[in-house]
């Protein structure tokens, strides 16, 4: 799994301390800016956290490319409904022979390298599956009149053969997440409950987060880390060991 930082927000620290003064000052626009050091923006950001005033924090977003995650990741991932997404598409990208992507989940590894193999095989097999379709719906195409609507018979192929892809399938994705939203995105998904996939994709992203601004996400994890775990019931009962915590 691949994650890196391709943008944010510049002066974004500064953004959110002038959007929260805004909120409780009588001053204009223009006055916003006078006496803020970088001093009192790390007050001004921790009296907003104190508060629970987070709509300061939308004002700002992070853009992350993300590649070497599945598509079970990555269905989890769109749920945060508060972002901007733009995903390989499996319609104009064929998944060429010899070149299929796809993520074999931790639990299998820790099995065996029996079950690796096994597992591999299966996954050739699907592949083996879709460039069959691929060429069948293909031909159909090209051989009889069936509409497409200005698209190539490829592409029609590829859009209706990735019907038996598994979520093991590699994807690539680049994601935008204001403040506020990764905030909710890290408390939901650096959790243990959290599948093992996206939970790791969320600690790699939340590290960046923190080395470019601590101040903002120093304190931001899983519940259970920094306050009280709220699954009730379901909690899984085993929080971040202190090593796991980023002090």
């Amino acid at each position: 799994m691949k994650v890196k930082l391709i943008g944010y927000t510049k002066d974004f620290e500064k953004v959110i301390a002038m959007a929260g003064k805004l909120c409780y000052s009588p001053v204009g626009v223009d006055e916003l800016e006078e006496n803020l050091s970088e001093e009192k923006i790390r007050k001004f950001i921790q009296n907003l956290a104190d508060m629970g005033h987070e709509s300061p924090l939308e004002h700002c977003s992070f853009s992350f490319a993300v590649e070497g995650i599945s598509r079970s990741c990555s269905h989890q991932l769109v749920r945060h409904r508060v972002a901007s997404y733009s995903q390989q598409s499996q319609r104009y990208v064929k998944e060429e022979e010899g070149k299929f992507e796809f993520i074999t989940p931790n639990i299998i590894k820790e099995m065996g390298e029996d079950y690796v193999k096994e597992y591999e095989n299966d996954m050739h097999l699907i592949h083996a599956m879709y460039l069959k379709w691929q060429e069948n719906i293909k031909q159909y195409v090209e051989e009889n009149d069936y509409p497409t609507y200005g698209m190539n018979s490829t592409k029609v192929a590829n859009e209706n053969a990735r019907y038996v892809l598994p979520n093991a399938a590699e994807t690539k994705i680049i994601v935008t997440m204001n403040v506020r939203s990764l905030y909710n995105f890290f408390s939901k998904r650096c959790c243990h409950r959290a599948q093992e996939e996206i939970r790791e994709l969320a600690d790699k992203m939340l590290e960046i987060c923190r080395d470019i601004s601590p101040v903002l996400f120093g304190k931001i994890d899983a519940p259970c880390v920094y306050g009280h775990c709220p699954e009730g019931k379901l909690s899984c009962k085993s929080p971040k060991k202190k090593t796991e915590q980023h002090d």
